[in-house]
């Protein structure tokens, strides 16, 4: 989404940081820049003069101009100044306690992916350990029950619908003593959107709003509509009232300017992002992590825990051994694919490294290279496997014919083994050799 505002304000910092000192000139040419590409990425004309003028004003400082290092300098002031457009601190949902029915009203526009949403964040806070129970309430859209239905049974969390009921609100009063009865701690209500705002709308919101009471009113928006969204949230905020914004839709290729906009022109955060159409792709929304991805500055933190999600510290500390005692093995490999899968693409990975978002190259990334050692190795036999200076020529010949490639892929990802195997053993002795000498150092002092 924000490739090319993030070469944009690399290029600017990294003019600005190779200058030994900063006038007053640099510093109105840097935000002219970035001026230009907050508008070129249709973020709202009022949020950017706004921007252009803070950070002018900050930067412009005496304390900046005579700085030691006026340029790391201007880059905190740009991040800093970022952060605020996005929302200054992460805002999580507000619910009540384990034993307090917390009830959360979905609203926005048909196509907006509200209903699939709904099921998203049920999954999310079921692994958090509460009790979630959907709500069917949206009886105007063709399918909208059996569709909430169908994700409820692939999610494993269970859908309230009264079949040929006509009435929403009568939905979700028979929900409530439903959850209260059975001790469903979190209610996710679902209801109807249309294709653009209407008074019938509003008047159905409202009524379920009264009758619901939430502790949370969440609008799903679709990032793809840029400013058009930013007036959805607006205009649903004043007539129903909305505790936060869900950007569904995060993982494609629009401009951005309804995120850097949201929360400038609504007063209400953005709680969490839609970042794939699988059902456990949706994350929390962090404006300090999302403005350091956007200065190209990476996101560290949020690859440590899609890190730490994907795999146990047991199994680090198993997989590390096996490195330096020479024992990893194909299989060993092929349960890293598997683990890198579930962490998201290779691009939205590489992009959280620092200096990469902006200046990857999608086939540099080589991820059907990936895919072709996956099925080279998955037609081996579990002995292959656990052993590969068993494959010989005819073995060789087999697994080829059998993963659809050629020998000669064959044994360029057994010599990349070994050569791998090799490196990775030399890193992690040098790592325990550095522990040993620290220790002893630590020691004598």
């Amino acid at each position: 989404m924000f490739d090319k505002l993030t070469r944009t304000f690399s290029d600017v910092l990294r003019q600005v940081s190779g200058k030994s000192s900063i006038t007053e000139k640099n510093i109105q040419d840097a935000v002219e820049e970035i001026k230009i590409a907050l508008l070129e990425a249709d973020v709202n004309l009022r949020v950017v003069r706004r921007f252009v003028n803070h950070t002018i004003e900050d930067a412009q400082g005496e304390k900046v101009l005579r700085s030691v290092n006026p340029g790391q300098q201007f880059t905190k002031i740009v991040h800093d100044r970022m952060v605020n457009l996005l929302g200054s601190e992460t805002e999580g949902l507000q619910l009540k306690g384990p034993d307090t029915l917390s009830p959360i009203l979905f609203m926005g526009l048909q196509g907006s992916g509200k209903t699939t949403t709904c099921a998203k964040l049920a999954l999310r806070l079921k692994k958090e350990g509460r009790k979630p129970l959907l709500v069917a309430a949206d009886l105007v859209r063709p399918a909208a029950v059996k569709q909430l239905q169908l994700l409820g049974e692939q999610t494993g969390v269970p859908v309230f619908a009264i079949e040929g009921e006509k009435k929403p609100v009568k939905v979700v009063k028979q929900a409530l003593s439903f959850a209260k009865k059975n001790s469903f701690n979190t209610l996710i209500v679902d209801t109807s959107g249309r294709m653009h705002l209407d008074d019938d709308l509003m008047r159905e919101i409202q009524e379920i709003n009264a009758v619901l009471k939430p502790v949370e009113g969440l609008l799903v928006a679709d990032a793809m509509t840029g400013q058009q969204a930013v007036e959805i949230a607006k205009e649903f905020n004043e007539r129903v009232g909305i505790t936060g914004v869900i950007l569904s839709k995060f993982d494609s290729d629009t401009r951005g300017g309804a995120a850097l906009s949201l929360k400038s022109v609504t007063k209400k955060p953005i709680k969490f992002v839609g970042v794939g159409e699988k059902i456990d792709e949706l994350e929390q929304f962090h404006p300090d992590r999302m403005a350091s991805r956007i200065l190209g500055m990476g996101d560290v933190v949020s690859l440590v825990e899609k890190a730490q999600e994907t795999i146990e510290t047991e199994e680090a500390e198993e997989l590390q051994k096996k490195l330096q005692s020479s024992t990893f093995t194909l299989q060993d490999y092929l349960e890293q694919f598997t683990r890198i899968k579930k962490m998201g693409s290779l691009q939205s990975l590489m992009e959280m490294i620092p200096g990469m978002k902006g200046n990857i190259d999608e086939d540099a990334l080589n991820s059907k290279e990936m895919k072709r050692e996956e099925a080279i190795i998955l037609s081996m036999t579990l002995q292959e496997r656990h052993n590969h200076r068993i494959i010989g020529p005819s073995r060789r010949k087999r697994i080829a014919s059998g993963s659809g490639t050629s020998v000669f892929d064959v044994n360029r990802l057994l010599k990349k083994f070994d050569k791998m195997r090799l490196m990775m053993k030399k890193m992690t002795r040098n790592k325990k050799l550095q522990a040993q000498m620290l220790s002893q150092f630590n020691g004598n002092i």
